[in-house]
């Protein structure tokens, strides 16, 4: 009887850079370029590269071979790597910064997920629509010859936004020529997590003064979550209406019944109003950033908002027909993914790439910007910004986790559909009404990195088109559109069956049952209803770059946290 063996596999050596006593290789890294510089590092080390920095041992990740297999759930979990560890001093146990297992990251997820659904999304769209018109009419009474600080008022556009559409507050940042505090307290908190995060912790204690400021910006940031969640439970909204406040405020976990604590409503106010509007702003102003080099890419944007919408204000239902603005928004994070960086660690001890031994606990770094840059994927012009690479068939071609600017699995950003419709929305509205042009042609790219990359020190000009924008019932009266009579009643009962994780199926179900209620009255005896069955919760799949062809649906994206 013969036995088969498998070979083991012949493991190599992880290579790192020569440390150096006590800093290892601190000095390695150019701290000026942060995760750019990490890529660097990649060209000469490779794919995997260990570094030892103040005494913690890291591994960078940066090839779509590599990620694909760190995606695998079964095998690895999100590690909260050491500049996340020091922004949960202020976030806590919020969605970003909490461990899988931590109770609270669990019960958070499950009763915030239904909070971003498509249903949801559909909600939010009014709101998104007023605080982008807000800031268009500021732009436009300036004048076409003011400088637009496009990061500035891009901050305070999505601060304003997920204000609005989660907690129904208005910051009112548009009508003022400062940010709110809110703003500066989260930079700065950023700034210095991310430097704590490169010193000694004795560093640390000698900066006094660093220290206070610190102290005094996460003051400002709880304050501000306090003031919103007391304000609400002062004054509840209307009947009829709810947000994401209201879901913290009083939905009960689906598997314990329990609600969040009122300091875990703190973490998650202060994490939402910091990953829903920091990262986002960062996508637009890349994403113009980008539109103003290629003024040919520019001109193929607003031809295809002029064909889509014309003169007609945008409605939710044009989201889906947006798909060139689609197609700009994703090339945009995956040359500059707002949300840098994730990492991961094995359960057990395991084998990569059928080389490299990993041991349970290590921290592994995926760097964004290198995985969005693998040549092996996105071949020899991978810095070059092209938006085609997202057309339908380019993205159905994509192999799995090439595409990972909201992290991954379970621990992906739960508010990327809010992210991208924002995004969406905005840049459709603004190209409509608005010729574009860089205040210095010779621009070179300047990133400001916290937790998260912007550009720096962009600006543009926006010059008002000649045009008249109409509401939709305003364009569908001038067009002679006519609604479609609904069908007579037949007398057939109808009931719908549903199972919903996030309540997308729960919305189409409703939906389908009250328009089968309201066609006409039913006989008694035939109600139209909704009922759920029940279903096995689900951890959403692993995000990827999804078709953009022009199918009836939104494409949902964030950054809000994870």
């Amino acid at each position: 009887m013969k036995v088969r063996t498998c070979p083991l596999p012949v493991l190599q050596p992880i290579p790192q850079p020569k440390p150096r006593p006590i800093v290892g290789n601190l000095n390695d890294v150019d701290q000026d370029k942060g995760v750019f510089g990490l890529a660097e590092l990649a060209k000469e080390y490779g794919p995997l590269f260990r570094l030892e920095v103040l005494g913690n041992n890291l591994l960078i990740v940066t090839s779509q071979e590599l990620v694909n297999e760190l995606c695998d759930e079964t095998r690895f979990d999100k590690k909260l790597n050491r500049a996340l560890l020091q922004v949960r001093d202020f976030a806590g146990d919020g969605l970003f910064t909490a461990d899988t297992d931590e109770p609270n990251w669990g019960a958070a997820h499950r009763i915030l997920m239904p909070a971003f659904g498509p249903a949801a999304l559909h909600g939010m769209f009014d709101g998104m629509i007023d605080i982008a018109d807000q800031l268009l009419l500021k732009w436009e009474r300036q004048g076409p010859e003011h400088s637009i600080d496009i990061g500035g008022d891009a901050t305070r556009l999505t601060l304003d936004t997920i204000a609005l559409c989660s907690f129904s507050y208005r910051f009112n940042s548009m009508y003022s020529e400062q940010t709110h505090p809110f703003v500066g307290s989260m930079t700065r908190t950023l700034i210095e997590s991310r430097a704590r995060g490169q010193r000694l912790p004795l560093q640390t204690r000698l900066m006094l003064k660093t220290r206070h400021q610190y102290d005094e910006d996460k003051r400002v940031m709880y304050d501000v979550a306090d003031q919103l969640i007391a304000d609400r439970r002062r004054h509840p909204l209307p009947e009829g209406q709810h947000d994401i406040l209201d879901t913290m405020l009083t939905a009960t976990d689906p598997q314990t019944g329990e609600r969040l604590s009122d300091e875990n409503l703190r973490y998650q106010m202060v994490t939402f109003l910091i990953a829903g509007h920091e990262t986002t702003s960062g996508l637009l102003t890349f994403t113009l950033y980008e539109l103003l080099r290629h003024p040919e890419l520019l001109a193929k944007a607003r031809a295809h908002v002029d064909e889509v919408l014309g003169e007609r204000a945008p409605q939710f239902s044009d989201l889906a027909d947006l798909t060139y603005l689609d197609q700009v928004l994703k090339e945009s994070l995956r040359l500059w993914p707002t949300a840098p960086a994730f990492s991961l660690t094995p359960y057990e001890d395991t084998v990569i790439g059928g080389r490299f031994a990993i041991d349970a606990g290590q921290a592994l770094l995926v760097v964004i910007p290198a995985l969005h840059r693998d040549p092996a994927v996105w071949g020899d012009d991978a810095d070059s910004f092209d938006p085609d690479r997202f057309a339908f068939d380019r993205a159905q071609a994509l192999p799995p986790n090439a595409w990972k600017p909201f992290g991954n699995g379970q621990r992906s950003c739960i508010g990327r559909g809010f992210a991208l419709q924002e995004a969406v929305v905005f840049l459709a509205m603004l190209l409509q009404r608005f010729d574009l042009s860089p205040v210095d042609p010779d621009y070179q790219l300047k990133i400001k990195q916290t937790l998260t990359i912007k550009p720096d020190e962009l600006y543009m000009r926006a010059r008002r088109r000649d045009t008249t924008i109409v509401s939709a019932p305003e364009a569908a009266k001038q067009s002679g559109g006519r609604q479609v009579a609904a069908a007579a009643a037949n007398g057939i009962p109808l009931r719908v069956l549903f199972g919903s994780n996030a309540g997308t199926s729960q919305a189409f179900a409703e939906r389908i049952a009250k328009t089968r209620s309201s066609a006409a009255t039913p006989p008694a005896s035939t109600p139209s209803t909704a009922r759920r069955v029940p279903s096995r919760p689900t951890a959403p799949s692993s995000w990827s770059a999804p078709p953009t062809r022009g199918s009836r649906r939104t494409t949902p994206a964030s950054s809000s946290p994870g």
